[in-house]
């Protein structure tokens, strides 16, 4: 490794972060969502998001997306989503770092979608791809999620997890955040 590759590597400043789940989480669920007019922000969460920006945390998203298996929308459909809730975001100074999703399951009826997956939550696969993506400080990150799977997900990629129940994102985000 050269000098500068070495030095960028060193200086590069890790970061915790906020694994969210989508449904149920950033917006209310509504059962194989896809479509943007379905779409309903659960209360606060866009400003949990801003709060999690503003207090130098990532922001990622961590969603099973199995409608895709199912047969009940496309991965193109995801993108679009994902592409519509980043700008909504944008236009209240938030972001999302990165979107993950797994379109796996086992029991799916597209044949190319129907297997297990590391990817699907409660495996870890796409926290840890995540971790090998950004410089991610592992040890003061965490998981918001509304099922069981969400922190199951957690505990097996080491960090804790945070269920919630409903309510207001950003009030349940704040002291999470606090405790840094």
């Amino acid at each position: 490794m050269s000098r500068d590759r070495e030095s960028t590597a060193i200086d590069q400043v890790l970061r915790p972060a906020v694994f969210l789940d989508r449904d149920g989480i950033l917006n209310v669920d509504s059962d194989y969502l896809f479509e943007i007019d379905k779409f309903r922000w659960i209360d606060g969460a866009i400003e949990a998001v801003k709060a999690i920006n503003d207090a130098g945390y990532f922001a990622f998203v961590i969603t099973n997306q199995s409608g895709v298996a199912r047969g009940f929308y496309q991965e193109a459909d995801i993108h679009r989503l994902h592409g519509w809730m980043a700008a909504q975001l944008a236009a209240h100074d938030a972001r999302i770092d990165a979107f993950e999703y797994c379109p796996f399951h086992p029991d799916g009826s597209v044949a190319s979608y129907r297997r297990n997956s590391d990817r699907r939550k409660p495996e870890p696969g796409m926290i840890v791809d995540l971790l090998e993506k950004f410089p991610v400080d592992a040890g003061r990150s965490f998981v918001v999620g509304d099922r069981p799977s969400d922190i199951e997900a957690a505990r097996a990629a080491g960090m804790p997890g945070h269920l919630f129940a409903g309510g207001n994102l950003r009030d349940f985000i704040l002291p999470l955040l606090a405790r840094g």
